[in-house]
């Protein structure tokens, strides 16, 4: 099991959502938090919550769509605080628009903030991590990441490629540093507000998920060394379901109403 109390923990979107349930969760058994995101204001308020409960928490305003500003934060958090055993790649975000209503700039951001954000978080601090040969690497990718959802291409292809770079790196550091531990978090729509309007057919079978009770899997996740965690259930059926001809998943996804899910969309 991984350790968490005493451990730096590094958490990026750490300032609403899911991001800040789970620095709440980690402070309470005795995380140090680091916590990262673009929202000073709201960054600040988690930050005097957590201290006033009597953790050890510290927040840094960061734009995640620039690589340079990871770069330059990454050192900075690395002297001030003493390294990172633990990050939580968590900040991501959604525009919920058809593919040619997208503009150029909302499909770059959203791959900057959802698939590059993580790679260049990790590789900032990965290197500590292989000299002290521990941590813990948790992606916060999607059930969108395992399967296509329409008015979501941007979205669906950044997480895709943050299930890609989570896997791929479990692969490496299983040879590598078998000792460093790294988890992939794939939940459908969750009630956070970034994808308010999101509908579901089927709330038994794909519920919109609270948004504690997903924080919860993955400190759950953390503690007990979980590769994967897929949220709810059925998601974990849709490896399984790719093997079905393409008009057979479509018309599955069909049938759910994962396609017509972003009809009413609006986010916050």
């Amino acid at each position: 099991m991984s350790q968490i109390r005493n451990q730096q923990i590094l958490i990026t979107g750490a300032a609403r959502g899911i991001g800040r349930l789970v620095a709440k969760g980690l402070a309470a058994q005795g995380g140090k938090i680091i916590a990262w995101d673009i929202d000073r204001e709201r960054l600040n308020a988690l930050v005097d919550e957590l201290r006033d409960s009597g953790a050890t928490a510290t927040g840094y305003t960061v734009d995640l769509s620039q690589k340079d500003e990871i770069e330059r934060l990454a050192q900075q958090t690395s002297a001030e605080q003493g390294g990172v055993n633990i990050i939580i790649n968590n900040a991501g975000i959604v525009s919920g628009k058809r593919f040619l209503e997208l503009s150029d700039d909302d499909i770059e951001r959203t791959i900057k903030i959802n698939t590059l954000a993580p790679i260049w978080v990790t590789r900032a601090f990965l290197p500590q991590m292989l000299e002290r040969d521990q941590g813990h690497i948790v992606t916060i990718a999607s059930s969108a990441g395992m399967v296509g959802i329409s008015k979501l291409v941007d979205y669906c292809t950044s997480k895709w490629g943050a299930l890609g770079f989570a896997e791929s790196l479990r692969a490496e550091l299983s040879d590598l540093a078998p000792a460093l531990e790294t988890t992939v978090v794939c939940p459908y729509f969750i009630d956070t507000g970034m994808f308010d309007g999101a509908k579901t057919r089927f709330p038994r079978l794909l519920p919109i998920l609270k948004e504690q009770v997903v924080a919860d899997n993955v400190i759950q996740a953390i503690a007990r060394n979980r590769a994967r965690v897929h949220l709810p259930a059925l998601v974990n059926f849709i490896p399984a379901a790719r093997i079905l001809p393409t008009i057979a998943l479509d018309g599955m996804m069909s049938f759910l109403g994962v396609n017509v899910s972003m009809d009413h969309f609006h986010g916050r």
